[in-house]
């Protein structure tokens, strides 16, 4: 059971389960049928798996330079070979699932997927660290719509909206580790612009997302007071929580709370999205 549990947290399971819910959030909003909606869930948890599972095995070395303490490999708490295999197993399932839907969905899992592991591999350590974070969360959409019968493409707004918040996502969630990746020679794209610029660059980012996501719900067929309430109330609710990062980032507070904050503001998008329905189709 202690090396099911260790390989469980290697999984990074908060991202992990926040990639995983938007998916299904997005099947529910587009009304994809029960057993897409399976495949398709399984498919982005499987996936996600494979990256968090890849990304401490990759660190490994780095972990133990800087002695992490959560991480379960860097403690010897299970074994490189065995995170190593289950993360290949997740990756076959998560790329080969799609393909049972559609070519398509198929072929925008793949690319989420081996974007993911492209940061692991070294992307994380240059300039362009943030785009897979870009070309991640901006196919998700594409995955869901794409499994539709027949497959559709995804509103500009939904890849526009997934694609900066990959990039709020990213900066937020490297921030604490900072003085860590320079000891031990990451220096992605926060790195270089450092902890006041990335973080500001972040906030914006999610502000960015919450306009797309208004616009896109007010493109929503059958838009009504209920909708656009629920519309209005959620973009204050993003843009006071972009407001209060950005205050934080500027008084030098605890790092780890903006990445909070973004978690809590991706919850209020999900419910927007819920409810944007036909509009995520382009």
């Amino acid at each position: 059971m202690s090396t099911v549990s260790a390989l469980a947290r290697s999984t990074h399971p908060g991202p992990t389960a926040t990639v995983t819910v938007l998916a299904l959030v997005l099947c529910v909003a587009v009304s994809l049928g029960p057993l897409a909606t399976v495949v398709v869930v399984v498919a982005v948890l499987a996936g996600q798996v494979s990256i968090g599972l890849s990304n401490d095995l990759l660190d490994l070395a780095r972990d133990r330079a800087v002695g992490r303490t959560d991480k379960p490999v860097a403690l010897g708490e299970v074994s490189p070979a065995a995170v190593g295999r289950w993360a290949a197993a997740a990756a076959v399932v998560g790329v080969a699932l799609p393909f049972a839907i559609s070519v398509p969905a198929g072929l925008a899992h793949l690319v989420l997927v081996a974007s993911g592991w492209a940061y692991n591999l070294g992307l994380k350590r240059t300039a362009a660290s943030v785009l897979p974070f870009v070309v991640s969360f901006g196919l998700l959409p594409a995955v869901v719509t794409l499994a539709l019968t027949p497959p559709a493409p995804p509103a500009a707004w939904a890849l526009g909206v997934g694609g900066v918040f990959g990039v709020a996502i990213h900066f937020t969630n490297v921030l604490p580790d900072l003085g860590d990746d320079a000891a031990t020679g990451v220096s992605g794209l926060p790195h270089r612009l450092g902890r006041l610029r990335a973080g500001l660059t972040a906030f914006v980012a999610l502000a960015v997302a919450a306009l797309l996501t208004f616009v896109g719900q007010l493109t929503a067929d059958g838009t009504g007071a209920v909708r656009l309430v629920v519309a209005v109330v959620g973009l204050v609710l993003v843009l006071g929580l972009a407001t209060a990062g950005t205050a934080a980032v500027v008084r030098g507070s605890d790092t780890r709370l903006l990445f909070r904050l973004i978690i809590v503001a991706a919850l209020v998008l999900v419910v927007q999205l819920a409810l944007s329905g036909a509009a995520l189709v382009a």
